[in-house]
């Protein structure tokens, strides 16, 4: 209690102390030393690219003095000192220090050596284009604005970052009782890792990390072992060894081991005269000279041995004795909401997401507003023309303004904001060519309207829209990963015990799986009874075959639209005569689910599409790398119709030609340019015109120098020269390619096939053969083709599949 004697306040110091210590911890941990999470910006660094913004210090525009831009920002936001603001600036326009730079620096900024940047009277500077980014749509009400310390100007609270930078270029501080030491990232991954959480909520930390691989510093090096990685990305929290990239060169029979990068935060200048002294104190034997010939287009520095050194030694000692080794141990410590939050990476791309979502909201309803606005008064300046003689009349009668404006409301019901817009009107928009420009900018006025509300209305075009504005500027300033992630002595990948060999993929009706070594089946002539494969079950019988890498990923495509993923390995190796594995054991699908089509990936690249299609002879393709991080419980790659299902998924370049083959014996070939990349819950276009009685049964990719093998249930066969179908345009209802009758049954697969391939069919008996493709008759299109497998009256032949050497 504060009691006042004789003018003297007396206080408690013990409480005094431990509040005032309280208010200053908190004023340094929010105002000072931790990133918000949502711009991974602290105050400091969001007063100068405000600041820039303010002064116009814009990339397309001249350098100005840093004395400039450090004075504004300490006059109007930032009243700490200007050591601090410029230290700060200099930061974020150190390429060695900074992953992508915000300040674009002009003048002597300091290097990797430890030299300081010039005094800020002598620097130049101007806001980065990666900077713009950051304040993009910041006049768009996007950000709420706060006084400035004086009340004098208001500042953003945090800016609308395009972009994550919090993942991007990380951040390091310390505060009172907690230090945040967040690494930075490769642009391209951060993107596509909050693009990845954008389609899947879902998603997981490991599923996260199969885009976002870990730090990526701006001088390269290597991190050692992948387990401090994903205990930081899971936890928070996490120690990663870092390692300098050095080889060795062979010079006059001598050997040099050269140092090419070196561990982020190290100061080259102090590691070359650690290095010196220790091989001076023979500490580090078989060193005898050392030389730092790094330019301005890397780091190079040469270590010579001496002929009998053993150079794996020496370079192991260096790692052990000297900063060419380092750990960094990262704290994502950021401001969740004004309060500190130690945050797993999951957590750090949802709080930025949540960030974008309110960020484009807000700047829709903006621009959303102003069209209304504008459309508004087109709507009255439109009345006003189709009533132009009275409007003239009513002008030069009124003695004032709003003598026009009350005949204005009067007669043609305009409000005041019409009404001025009326008044200040020039003569030259009464001409026709106005009024046309006038109902032109009227139209696209209605469609924008339309546009921005369907944006707020729905949650899925709204993520649509953050991911493309995300995905534009990953293509824009995405670059190459510098820092190589390599496996830590003792550290085993699952992926490195399995022996990469060819097998073969089988699956049943009733879901039944398994994997077998590729030369299990020996070829046969054709016609024959064929071997016994998997022994049929309550009438199981094997629909899909194909042969694939033990390291391939084997994408499940299911009658629900859905898709699955599988390592090859995981599949459980299986005899030839044995049934394998329900699916289900091995795949989280529902009761009602059902494997429809199974694809293998080498890879997820960005280059390449899954393409889709579907009984009822609908397309689609799909990005792949919209599928990369497919969780266990599958993931939408189609939506369907009802009573619609999937017949076959292939992997694209973006150019292939598409050959779709019908039950009734009609085949299309058409370019995957006429169909647009979609999203994965598109439903898709029609690619080929059906019958009532007809379906799809086969999609491949037609190749012009290749063959058609068809195949019907009955057993019957042939190939046809693919150049003897037309490209058509897509929707058609495409081509006989295979005459059907009583005898043949209708067709059940048609297969792009080369002359070395074998076929292999399955019957709904469980037996199978396996034939060359020289053993076949070619045949035109308009045939029925010869008996390729003998079965029995009540037996069809399920499926057919080839394999190539």
């Amino acid at each position: 209690m504060t009691e006042y004697r004789h003018g003297i306040i007396e206080v408690d110091l013990n409480k005094k102390m431990r509040s005032s210590y309280l208010d200053y911890s908190m004023s340094v941990i929010v105002a000072r030393a931790l990133p918000d999470v949502r711009d991974g910006l602290k105050p400091v660094h969001r007063r100068i690219i405000y600041g820039m913004q303010v002064q116009g210090l814009v990339p397309t525009g001249p350098y100005k003095k840093s004395a400039r831009l450090v004075g504004d920002v300490m006059a109007k936001f930032h009243p700490h000192g200007d050591s601090s603001i410029y230290d700060a600036t200099v930061r974020l326009a150190q390429d060695f220090n900074t992953r992508y730079c915000l300040v674009d620096g002009q003048g002597n900024f300091g290097n990797i050596d430890g030299f300081g940047a010039a005094a800020y009277r002598y620097t130049e500077v101007r806001m980065s284009k990666l900077a713009q980014e950051m304040l993009r749509d910041i006049n768009k009400n996007t950000v709420d604005f706060q006084p400035n310390f004086d009340e004098e100007e208001m500042e953003p609270v945090v800016l609308p970052s395009r972009f994550p930078n919090l993942l991007v270029n990380g951040s390091a501080g310390i505060a009172v009782g907690m230090a945040t030491n967040m690494p930075p990232h490769n642009l391209t991954e951060a993107i596509n890792g909050v693009i990845h959480y954008i389609d899947n909520e879902d998603i997981t930390v490991d599923e996260l990390m199969q885009d976002i691989k870990g730090p990526d510093f701006p001088t390269g090096a290597m991190i050692m072992g992948r387990e401090g990685i994903r205990e930081a990305y899971a936890t928070g929290r996490g120690k990663i060894q870092v390692r300098a990239v050095a080889e060795f060169e062979e010079v006059k029979n001598k050997t040099k081991i050269i140092v090419r990068e070196i561990p982020y935060g190290v100061n080259k200048s102090k590691l070359v005269v650690k290095i010196a002294e220790l091989a001076k104190n023979k500490v580090i034997d078989g060193i005898t000279n050392i030389v730092d010939e790094s330019t301005r287009k890397g780091i190079r520095i040469a270590i010579d041995l001496r002929r009998d050194a053993n150079p794996h030694v020496v370079l192991n000692k260096l790692y052990k004795n000297t900063q060419m080794q380092t750990t960094f141990g990262i704290i994502n410590l950021a401001l969740v909401g004004g309060v500190p939050k130690v945050l797993n990476l999951k957590e750090l791309i949802r709080y930025y997401v949540d960030h974008q979502i309110e960020v484009v909201s807000r700047r829709t309803k903006f621009d959303l507003d102003k069209a209304e606005a504008r459309k508004h008064i087109v709507e009255g300046l439109r009345i006003a023309l189709d009533n132009i003689d009275r409007i003239i009349q009513i002008v030069r009668s009124s003695k004032t303004d709003q003598d026009a404006k009350d005949k204005f409301l009067e007669e043609f019901g305009l409000d005041d904001i019409q009404s001025q817009a009326i008044l200040d009107m020039r003569i030259r928009r009464l001409t026709g060519l106005e009024r046309e420009k006038l109902d032109a900018e009227y139209d696209e006025l209605l469609k924008t309207i339309q546009y921005l509300q369907s944006i707020l209305d729905d949650h899925g075009t709204l993520m649509g829209v953050i991911k493309d504005e995300l995905t534009e500027i990953r293509d824009k300033y995405g670059d190459l990963r510098r820092t190589v992630i390599k496996q830590a002595e003792g550290e085993i990948e699952i992926q490195d015990i399995i022996k990469e060999e060819d097998v073969i993929i089988t699956l049943t009706q009733n879901g039944y799986m398994k994997r077998m070594p590729e030369g299990t089946y020996k070829p046969q002539k054709r016609g024959g009874r064929g071997m016994s494969a998997t022994r049929p079950k309550d009438g199981d019988f094997v629909y899909d075959l194909f042969i694939t890498s033990s390291h391939d990923s084997i994408l499940f495509f299911t009658n629900k639209g859905k898709v699955y993923r599988l390592m090859a390995y995981e599949i459980p190796e299986s005899t030839r005569q044995s049934k394998g594995t329900q699916v289900r054991n091995l795949l989280e699908v529902d009761q009602d689910e059902v494997i429809q089509s199974i694809v293998y990936a080498k890879s997820f690249d960005t280059d390449s599409y899954i393409f889709i299609a579907t009984k009822d002879g609908t397309v689609k393709r799909t990005p792949m790398a919209e599928l990369k991080t497919i969780r266990k419980n599958g993931l939408i790659a189609i939506t369907l119709k009802e009573g619609d299902s999937i017949v076959s998924t292939r992997i694209t370049s973006g150019n292939n030609d598409i050959l779709l083959a019908t039950k009734k014996g009609k085949a299309i070939i058409f370019n995957e340019k006429d169909v647009r990349p979609m999203s994965r819950t598109a439903m898709g276009v029609k690619g080929i015109s059906l019958d009532a009685d007809d379906e799809l049964v086969s999609m491949e990719l037609s190749e012009a120098d290749k063959h058609l093998l068809i195949v019907s249930e009955k057993g019957y066969g042939k190939i046809t020269p693919l150049s003897e179908y037309r490209i058509q345009s897509r929707g058609g209802k495409g081509l006989i390619t295979y005459r059907i009758k009583p005898k043949t049954g209708d067709v059940i697969s048609a297969k792009i096939i080369e002359k070395n391939d074998d076929v292999m069919m399955i019957s709904s008996n469980g037996v199978m053969i396996r034939t060359p493709i020289e053993g076949i008759s070619v045949m035109s299109r308009a045939t029925s083709g010869v008996k390729l497998m003998n079965i029995t009256d009540s037996d069809i032949v399920a499926v057919a599949k080839y394999i190539g050497d």
